[in-house]
């Protein structure tokens, strides 16, 4: 509901037509019986038109599968799995797919990993001047020292790689699928977020 109410589009597919009544009575989004890993569903639900997708079923499995192929067919750069064994994570996090355990699944996180760049911060200072906030490594930073993207205003401190969080060092070298933990200014999220961008576009 929150991301419907931001203006986002909303498609929701499940096998079990009954678990739609979970739906809050406002949800404006489509509502479509099926399976997250059949093409034919997924294009109805507009997955080709879509910026994440989230996979979060009762099972490893099927969370897995339709994570892979939103990433691998049709290249949706933002997905999150939820699991329940949480050995597998570092497998998944090798393909290139975001996960988030049972034990710890929340709405927040789930959401920092579907829009990595909304300013919805992990912390704030009292004053709501300091944030820390996630980003994805861009893969053309793969290989680089992650402290080439340090400032007098944004600081990477920690970097999650694997689903283990580690305290970035001068000498941490980038790596496919981490996840940047940021310290920064509110003003310089634009000129950060741009940083980036630009690391994509080269």
């Amino acid at each position: 509901m929150r991301l419907s109410n931001e203006g986002h589009s909303i498609s929701v597919i499940d096998k079990n037509e009954r678990a739609f009544r979970r739906l809050p009575e406002k949800f404006a989004g489509q509502a479509i019986v099926g399976f997250g890993f059949d093409r034919d569903h997924l294009l109805q639900a507009g997955i080709l038109h879509a910026d994440a997708v989230a996979a979060v079923t009762s099972g490893d499995n099927s969370n897995i599968l339709s994570a892979r192929i939103a990433k691998e067919t049709f290249a949706i750069k933002n997905v999150v799995a939820r699991i329940y064994d949480p050995r597998r994570a570092v497998i998944y996090q090798r393909l290139g797919i975001q996960t988030v355990a049972t034990v710890t699944w929340t709405t927040e996180q789930a959401i920092r990993r579907l829009i990595p760049d909304s300013i919805t911060p992990e912390w704030s200072d009292p004053a709501g001047k300091i944030l820390l906030v996630e980003r994805n490594l861009p893969d053309e930073l793969c290989g680089a020292k992650i402290e080439s993207l340090n400032s007098k205003s944004a600081r990477v401190v920690m970097v999650t790689r694997a689903n283990i969080a580690r305290f970035s060092t001068p000498a941490l070298i980038g790596q496919e699928g981490d996840i940047l933990h940021i310290l920064i200014e509110r003003d310089a999220i634009d000129e950060f977020d741009a940083k980036l961008s630009s690391k994509e576009a080269e």
